[in-house]
């Protein structure tokens, strides 16, 4: 995908909005898949130092980084396609239609941003973690290290949240509007079928499965990130093992 998005734009002095959100999209899913191969191997093959280091706290907070970055960049494409594809006569809607070519850069930058941004209180909060963990605590003071923790980690949590809802509600709302526009185009040209195969009809089809299919994968990636913010998971049980697998999985 991306081979062929950017093998489109070389040579052309302007880049379609399309070609801009999937080359984007493709490169950012390909970097975390490789930054993920790399954290791998350093947590593998330099354990010691990658713990007792930075290098694990500089790790999660780039994965997160990366990661918030995909998530808006699969949102914005399910607005593109919402947009460019959906029939519908709303003056907002056709004024976002007839300015999406001009937005799409803005909204790419703006994803950039938001992303850095909720990235930052998740690298205070692991740094402090990181320097509670080589420093604690006696255990006298545990119960108030405890509640201590708990309230730094309310303002985190918000924003993680919310770097994960926005787009989420973004994907949600395109995602149900494309569909409805399909399901209605779709009973149209059933109507209006003279019986035989019509390959329309059946990309339509296979466009509403696709657009659903989709939907219920970004929804179960996120109800995972919220069971494992606001859940009371031990290390490594089986409630937070189903929940990493299944947001790897998604």
């Amino acid at each position: 995908i991306l081979a062929v998005s950017a093998s489109s734009c070389i040579g052309s002095k302007t880049w379609s909005p399309y070609d801009m959100i999937m080359i984007s999209l493709s490169s950012s899913r390909i970097i975390l898949q490789c930054w993920n191969t790399l954290d791998f191997l350093m947590a593998i093959f330099f354990e010691t130092s990658y713990y007792k280091e930075n290098i694990f706290i500089v790790s999660e907070v780039i994965f997160t980084f990366l990661n918030y970055f995909s998530l808006w960049f699969g949102a914005w494409l399910s607005v593109f396609y919402c947009i460019k594809v959906a029939s519908f006569t709303r003056p907002f809607f056709i004024w976002m239609k007839q300015r999406i070519a001009r937005l799409v850069p803005w909204m790419l930058l703006t994803s950039w941003l938001y992303s850095f941004a909720a990235a930052i209180p998740f690298a205070l909060d692991l740094y402090n973690e990181h320097n509670n963990f080589t420093a604690p605590l006696p255990m006298t003071n545990s119960s108030a290290m405890r509640t201590t923790r708990k309230d730094s980690l309310t303002l985190l949590i918000y924003l993680c949240n919310a770097a994960i809802s926005l787009p989420l509600i973004l994907s949600v709302v395109s995602s149900v509007l494309l569909i409805r526009s399909l399901l209605v185009h779709t009973r149209q040209m059933q109507n209006n079928a003279s019986g035989f195969r019509d390959p329309s009809l059946e990309a339509h089809t296979s466009a509403i499965k696709s657009v659903c299919s989709f939907l219920i994968l970004y929804i179960t990636y996120f109800m995972c990130v919220l069971l494992l913010l606001f859940s009371d998971f031990s290390t490594l049980s089986s409630g937070e093992s189903i929940c990493i697998v299944l947001m790897a999985a998604c």
